[in-house]
């Protein structure tokens, strides 16, 4: 046939679509997709002009805005013969070290407990990898019942993309002051439990920076278990926090026996290292789903290239610089504690960068900062999922405590005298 031909056959083919009033084939599922929360923010401020006469503070977005590490830069220029290669799919073999290393350091694991090489994949940033945990793990529909993906509320929207996507049902777990900003387990349904095939936690949590119990990871693992389904803890925001460190998924494990069956957690260097940038974090865990996410990222996974690698593998050897931006964090919350202690239901969270304040009406809070103070901070209903009857996230918003400290001290001055 020649390309004559194969150009005519095209033309008709559009024509008997056009006819028949179609076009191009979209996947139908992306149509459950919810709005982006911050082309929602986007949307509901356009109209806005801030009245006050100061440049704005940008609190809507969790952008860290620390200093990278120094070494980064001088590894990048050290390895610039290595940007022509391309990098193994599953991390260099000192990349996954370092990382199953820093997974032992940080959680008091044995050796042996986390192996490089089984139990340790690489991921060009953790919501991609968060994301294809969602393809990895969702099957087929039994009896006309699709499997179910369990997710807190409010959540990071990844969690919900994905399971929709892969045509699973979307059961938000409801994380409220009642409930310690955790999902309550013992809440969940059985008959979602016996449905369920993944169920994404996050802990700190974002946006509230409740830290699980060891003994609630313990409890979390032996439902996923008992039910058969995946575990995956986003433990992203672990290396931020205001007192003790936050135990982990795979601290739990050990706990249990050593045994990672069922389990995946998620790390990051964006937040630990202010590499956001780098786009370069790991998922380690149960070895079978390692091999199955390796397989499933040879087909729509990113490689993370070898300098930014090298970098990387550098930072997760190094705690200094943790220790350091630890201790900003804290500051932050010190301002924040000075000039909100007693207003809008404000609490010292344990981890992460986040205030969730209760404000009453999260979206008209929002209208009115942008307008009367250039303050910019996101509702807490965008990120959550509503119920007929109210969404959890509707009387909140979402501050982002990223800024140096004098910004972060104007930004809530601006906030306390609007409000």
């Amino acid at each position: 046939m020649s390309a004559y031909d194969v150009a005519a056959l095209c033309r008709t083919g559009r024509a008997r679509r056009f006819a028949r009033g179609l076009r191009l084939p979209i996947n139908s599922r992306l149509a459950r997709l919810a709005e982006n929360p911050f082309a929602r923010l986007g949307a509901l401020l356009a109209e806005i002009q801030p009245r006050a006469n100061t440049p704005p503070v940008m609190m809507s977005v969790g952008e860290p805005q620390h200093e990278t590490p120094a070494l980064v830069a001088r590894l990048l220029a050290e390895s610039g013969h290595l940007w022509n290669r391309y990098p193994p799919m599953q991390g260099t073999p000192e990349y996954r070290a370092a990382c199953a290393a820093w997974l032992q350091r940080r959680y008091r694991l044995p050796p042996g407990m986390i192996l490089a090489e089984r139990h340790v994949l690489a991921l060009s940033g953790t919501k991609e990898g968060l994301f294809q945990a969602g393809l990895l793990t969702v099957p087929e529909a039994k009896a006309g019942k699709p499997p179910v993906v369990l997710l807190p509320n409010p959540h990071y929207l990844v969690y919900a993309g994905a399971p929709v996507v892969a045509g699973a049902e979307v059961v938000t777990l409801d994380a409220t002051a009642e409930s310690g900003f955790l999902p309550d387990l013992d809440a969940i349904r059985p008959d979602h439990l016996e449905r369920c095939a993944l169920f994404y936690l996050c802990t700190p949590a974002n946006p509230q920076g409740a830290i699980a119990s060891r003994a609630y990871l313990e409890k979390a693992i032996k439902l996923a278990r008992d039910w058969d389904f995946v575990l995956a803890v986003d433990e992203c925001y672990c290396e931020i926090y205001d007192g003790t460190p936050p135990p982990g998924a795979l601290e739990a494990c050990f706990a249990l026996g050593g045994d990672l069956r069922n389990v995946l957690v998620f790390h990051s260097l964006s937040k630990r290292s202010n590499a956001a940038g780098m786009r370069c974090g790991f998922v380690a865990g149960d070895p079978d789903l390692i091999a199955r996410f390796q397989h499933l990222r040879s087909y729509g996974g990113a490689q993370v290239p070898l300098p930014l690698q090298l970098a990387a593998t550098a930072l997760w050897q190094d705690e200094a610089h943790v220790d350091s931006n630890r201790a900003l964090y804290r500051r932050k919350f010190d301002v924040a504690e000075t000039r909100l202690a007693g207003r809008f239901g404000f609490y010292r969270p344990p981890g992460g960068f986040f205030l969730w304040l209760d404000v009453g009406d999260g979206e008209q809070a929002a209208k009115r900062l942008w307008r009367d103070a250039a303050v910019r901070v996101l509702p807490g209903a965008y990120i959550a999922e509503s119920r007929e009857s109210d969404n959890p996230g509707r009387r909140y918003i979402r501050l982002a405590l990223v800024h140096d400290d004098m910004t972060v001290a104007a930004g809530l001055d601006r906030l306390r005298q609007v409000l």
